[in-house]
């Protein structure tokens, strides 16, 4: 019994092992950050149930309030992690998150969607979409939250997300973009931080991608979809490859503005600057942009957040958190 609990069937490097037995090992820390209010920045935590039925839950933040009769922009922002790490309350995301919070002065909603393996593909997206529903709830003032009924301007909601998070707001845009979805807002915008997209054929600098130089490498990232996502295991599935053939237009995206970043180092970047070209060039009518940061690779920027290139990264997030719709 012990030896079939210690064979590994599955490993994505440092981040999980699946035992023979069907144990799931997570390789990477996790700590549990309370919610409270930030002594440096003013910025205040709470965590609550978002849908009961399936025990999705989320962290709230709310900026400093200098005037209660302002309303601020709403970001709904979904964590990275491949799909099968991670939650809104360790201290990378907690910390990133209260950044953004103050230097946009928005409203945010940090979602805890179920992952992978125990809870394969599509139960990140429904779980996403169950909670912006949630926030959708609000937007006449009568919701069950009071931060949102009070502050939020449900004029100006943002996606935001790293890696996996990334991947789940444009999936959450495109589906925003399908008046059949019946969501009740609007979304002004996506931010999409090293945005998680790959595909079967190699492009760009990926074909000469080293693979033995960072974690997040071309046979990690080969192998996560048919992992989380058994259903349909699939590298030019639409909703991980959305410029592969038969995939729905960008022009559907349901958003009016898009904001693509991307890191030198990290193997998925050309795939993010994919997206934005292809979406520049879909006939989609809203603006998009692409920021780029040398020198760093996946993800640093939740990890080292003191790095100045970070401090960069995160006000040209908060600056687009800022934006209005675009006039066309």
């Amino acid at each position: 019994m012990e030896s079939s609990k210690q064979e590994v069937v599955f490993e994505l490097p440092m981040t999980l092992r699946v035992h023979k037995d069907g144990n799931v090992e997570r390789l990477v820390p996790t700590d549990f950050i309370p919610p409270s209010t930030d002594p440096t920045t003013g910025v205040s935590s709470k965590d609550i149930v978002v849908v009961p039925e399936s025990s999705i839950t989320a962290r709230l933040f709310l900026p400093k309030i200098t005037d209660p009769n302002k309303k601020l922009a709403v970001l709904v922002y979904f964590h990275g992690g491949a799909f099968v790490i991670n939650t809104p309350f360790i201290t990378p995301f907690h910390k990133h998150v209260t950044t953004l919070v103050s230097e946009a002065n928005v409203v945010a909603v940090s979602v805890d969607y179920r992952k992978a393996p125990e809870h394969p593909i599509p139960a990140a997206y429904e779980d996403s979409m169950a909670a912006l529903k949630w926030v959708a709830s609000h937007s006449n003032g009568d919701g069950p939250e009071p931060w949102l009924n009070n502050h939020a301007d449900f004029h100006r909601v943002f996606l935001g997300g790293d890696s996996s998070g990334a991947n789940i707001a444009h999936n959450l845009a495109m589906a925003a973009g399908n008046p059949e979805t019946g969501l009740d807002i609007g979304l002004l915008g996506i931010a999409l931080v090293h945005p998680y997209f790959w595909g079967s054929v190699r492009i760009g600098s990926e074909a000469g991608y080293p693979d033995d130089k960072f974690p997040v490498n071309r046979g990690y990232v080969d192998r996560v979809w048919p992992f989380i996502c058994p259903s349909n295991p699939d590298n030019d599935d639409p909703r991980v490859n959305p410029v592969a053939g038969g995939a729905p237009s960008l022009a559907g995206l349901g958003c009016k503005r898009v904001l693509v970043c991307v890191a030198e180092h990290d193997v998925l970047k050309d795939r993010g600057r994919l997206y934005y070209e292809a979406l520049s060039r879909s006939g989609w009518m809203g603006v998009a942009e692409i920021f780029e940061t040398q020198g760093e690779h996946h993800g640093f920027h939740c990890y080292f957040l003191e790095r100045e290139k970070s401090k960069e990264l995160t006000r040209r997030l908060a600056a687009f958190y800022k934006t209005d719709a675009p006039r066309l």
